[in-house]
């Protein structure tokens, strides 16, 4: 019975439809790209069926996608990590610069701006600018100690919600549709097909809870991710769910959809972040 239980937060939900309204950088099925979302899987437990003969996603309009701004800084970034947790990050001065333009442009949306102006008022960001950009790059580029008993900073909100990591056999993390997009198409990981439970409705879903394997022979039971959504707004719905601290599990009213956000802390910043479909 608790699993059913789905109690809506009005004032978030109002913030978020907004949010979605104002992500001009939204991609479309069937404009931006399109999915082939394949057979579903019953056991997250079982990492030897794959139910599903293609690829995730048959194609994606980089030209028209990649080219974009928020998207351009967002990808310069995912080559900057180590996916083994308990090895050490290091970031160096290009990639510190890659990070402060990567926020400089999602702050510059209207839809962070938005964001940014909620919480101000909120009383859980500062009012100004520079102050909440430096913010962001706490909770989601600071880096910190995922691995217990390793003295090693290894890990980063970023890295692990949008880059993923390696934890023994399993990917931990990795909750984003363009690097797994990027991933596939580079024949790093193998779609095995999609939950029901989890995911949207639709032929193409806005939300899916999936598995993949990976080419090392590692790979991830069951995860979930937005589809199409873009870097800004995932980024501020995330920091919003964080910083208003009312609870791991969120669930709000998205457009047409039911959806439970889940955010985790860890050690001062975002440990963990990932959207669920409750549809």
């Amino acid at each position: 019975m608790a699993y059913n239980k789905f109690n809506v937060n009005e004032e978030l939900s109002e913030l978020f439809n907004k949010l979605w309204d104002l992500d001009e950088n939204r991609c479309e099925p069937g404009e931006h790209y399109r999915l082939n979302k394949g057979g579903y899987l019953k056991d997250a437990r079982d990492l030897t069926k794959d139910v599903s003969e293609d690829p995730l996603f048959d194609w994606v309009d980089e030209a028209k996608v990649f080219e974009k701004p928020t998207y351009k800084y967002f990808i310069a970034l995912l080559d900057n990590y180590t996916m083994e947790t308990g090895e050490q990050e290091v970031v160096t001065k290009e990639e510190f610069k890659e990070n402060i333009m990567f926020i400089d442009a999602i702050c510059d949306t209207p839809l962070m701006k938005e964001a940014h102006s909620f919480l101000r008022d909120k009383g859980k960001a500062p009012g100004p600018i520079n102050d909440f950009k430096k913010l962001l790059y706490k909770l989601w580029f600071k880096l910190y100690r995922r691995t217990k008993g390793d003295r090693d900073f290894d890990s980063s909100g970023f890295e692990h919600v949008f880059v993923g990591e390696i934890k023994g056999e399993d990917v931990v993390g990795f909750h984003n549709w363009i690097c797994f997009y990027l991933q596939e198409k580079s024949g790093n990981i193998d779609y095995h097909g999609y939950f029901r439970r989890g995911t949207s409705l639709e032929r193409e879903p806005r939300f899916i809870t999936l598995q993949f394997s990976c080419k090392n022979g590692r790979g991830k039971p069951i995860g979930g991710s937005f589809i199409g959504t873009s870097p800004e707004f995932e980024m501020a719905l995330y920091t919003v769910c964080y910083l208003m601290d009312i609870g791991s599990k969120v669930h709000i009213e998205l457009d047409e959809y039911k959806v439970e956000v889940t955010v985790y802390g860890h050690a001062g910043g975002i440990g963990t972040a990932y959207p669920t479909s409750k549809d």
